[in-house]
């Protein structure tokens, strides 16, 4: 289920990578670490339709839409190629839902904390923040 206990709507969350392969497993790592309860909505938007590597507007968008639930949808990326897209989408104004937001974070730990963040009823900027925090996450 994609909304919170109390009936709020959760933040859905998009993964872009050039894999296909790369975006289903982040997806399923940080649905898997966002614990019990209600999960926000996660889509992995990976490779090209036709199953090679590379992004996709069209995936991209279909990700977008499947998970927008009203409250805002993260997008997190891994390359180069997939920013740029996910930033000619938002350009475009009409390819994403409203309050759609491209978030400057690591692809793997942004995922987990947007996710963890979203499914504990995070507003957007606050999915977002989480997302980005996880670029001072030290490892050593």
């Amino acid at each position: 289920m994609s909304d919170t206990a109390d009936g709020a709507e959760l933040v859905g969350v998009v993964l872009v990578s050039h894999s296909a392969a790369v975006a289903a497993s982040v997806a399923e790592l940080a649905t898997g670490l966002a614990g019990g309860g209600a999960t926000a909505p996660v889509a992995p938007a990976g490779g090209v339709a036709g199953g090679g590597l590379g992004t996709s507007a069209e995936l991209i968008s279909a990700a977008a839409a499947a998970v927008d639930r009203g409250a805002g949808v993260a997008v997190l990326t891994d390359l180069g190629s997939a920013v740029l897209t996910v930033k000619a989408l938002l350009a475009e104004g009409d390819e994403l839902p409203p309050g759609t937001r491209l978030v400057d974070a690591p692809f793997v730990e942004g995922a987990v904390a947007a996710v963890v963040a979203a499914s504990a009823g995070a507003d957007l900027a606050a999915v977002m923040a989480a997302a980005s925090d996880a670029y001072t996450y030290r490892k050593v």
